[in-house]
């Protein structure tokens, strides 16, 4: 699910409002601001321009702020000024400004589901519907602590998963700049001594050869190539049937297709069990909770089983037979609606999924690590028959 920042007007009052808004492209972005009551004057992704990315609100300062609001209001504090004490705790100026706001618009007479509500662009969903219904029901300060639990979750599954990323990023990065010295430095050496003795290249270091001449001659080409691939990538993934796409490879991409279904299903299964232990109504949980998987395919799934449940059919059998709404899911839910505890089941449902993603992003670096000794085994090979016995052999010839 992607951000876009975006510049309107209210239809009614003519008034402009800047902000953010979740969508998956900028035409669905577009088409949710006309149906809010606003008429687009700018539509653009947020995090292109250098003062997005400078001015982002990171997820570990919504999470303390989260933390501190939570405690101070099942402490007792008013909600005002518990905001306003955050507010001179907070060491993060972007996330200080936002608190502000969000007092200001509380000691006008807003809501604070509304106040929070002006500012998608920090909270998400998930948070907003949070907010409203502990505001309702009176369990704010349990709503907050439920709220940050989650993210902290949340940002630790990401965690792991980008962690399991970072060594074989780095182990292709070292092998792509010693494979690129070897060839533009000792390569040339190489070919000049056996040309300087009039002897003939052996076949490997003649590819080894062409590969620098080739790097030489057309290493501009070989840039406006990549340089294409990425900007038209990039461009198609933008597009709805690129997002789609995209949403379908994370699902199915070999080794890591398990990966992403978990993770999808430990989102969706744990923000229900948050969502309905508030007292959200089942079908709003199931659309927050499907929208917080931020993947299209999975969120058209769960909307096939949203038009069930409104056509008369319990939760559990809405979320059967479905391709990426994993098992699980529905057999704890069927238990749920039989023992009345359906949001512990869901929440016991989202325990197993975590866990098994925890045991899955092990056994995939487990599995990345002799895949990077092979590729490392292959290099060192190929250079050592390439280079060092051309040299040897060469060394032999004079002697």
């Amino acid at each position: 699910m992607k951000r876009f920042v975006y510049k309107a007007k209210e239809q009614g009052t003519g008034k402009v409002i800047k902000g953010t808004i979740q969508a998956e492209t900028e035409r669905i972005a577009g088409k949710l601001l006309v149906d809010r009551g606003y008429v687009p004057e700018s539509l653009r992704e947020e995090g292109k321009g250098f003062g997005d990315k400078l001015n982002k609100i990171r997820s570990r300062d919504r999470i303390t702020f989260t933390r501190q609001f939570a405690t101070l209001v099942g402490a007792g504090l008013p909600i005002a000024q518990s905001l306003r004490t955050v507010s001179e705790q907070t060491a993060s100026k972007q996330m200080k400004a936002v608190v502000e706001e969000i007092l200001a618009d509380v000691e006008a007479g807003r809501s604070l589901g509304d106040a929070f509500g002006k500012h998608p662009d920090v909270f998400s969903n998930v948070y907003l519907s949070l907010i409203r219904a502990g505001e309702v029901s009176g369990t704010l300060d349990e709503s907050l602590k439920r709220i940050a639990t989650q993210e902290e979750k949340d940002e630790k599954m990401m965690s792991s998963i980008r962690n399991a990323m970072v060594m074989p990023i780095i182990t292709l990065v070292v092998i792509f700049v010693v494979f690129l010295y070897m060839m533009l430095e000792v390569v040339p050496h190489v070919e000049g001594l056996y040309a300087d003795l009039g002897q003939e290249l052996p076949t490997l270091t003649v590819i080894f050869v062409g590969i620098k001449n080739f790097i030489l001659g057309f290493w501009w080409l070989a840039i406006m190539i990549v340089a294409g691939l990425v900007v038209g990538f990039n461009q198609y993934r933008k597009t709805e049937p690129g997002t789609r796409a995209m949403a379908k490879f994370k699902l199915n991409v070999p080794m890591f297709n398990g990966l992403f279904r978990m993770l999808y299903m430990a989102r969706f299964t744990r923000i229900s069990q948050i969502l309905l232990s508030t007292g959200v109504a089942v079908l709003d949980t199931m659309q927050i909770a499907g929208e917080a998987t931020n993947n299209v395919v999975v969120i058209d799934e769960v909307k096939e089983a949203m038009e069930k449940v409104q056509g008369g059919k319990p939760m559990s059998e809405a979320l059967k037979d479905h391709q990426y709404i994993l098992p699980l899911v529905h057999q704890m839910a069927a238990i749920g609606e039989q023992s009345g505890k359906m949001d512990d089941m869901l929440g016991k449902a989202a325990q197993v999924f975590e866990d098994d993603l925890d045991n899955k992003v092990e056994q995939i670096s487990s599995a990345i690590e002799p895949v990077m000794m092979i590729l490392l085994a292959i290099m060192a090979g190929g250079l050592v028959g390439g280079i060092l016995f051309p040299i040897y052999a060469l060394v032999n010839t004079i002697a």
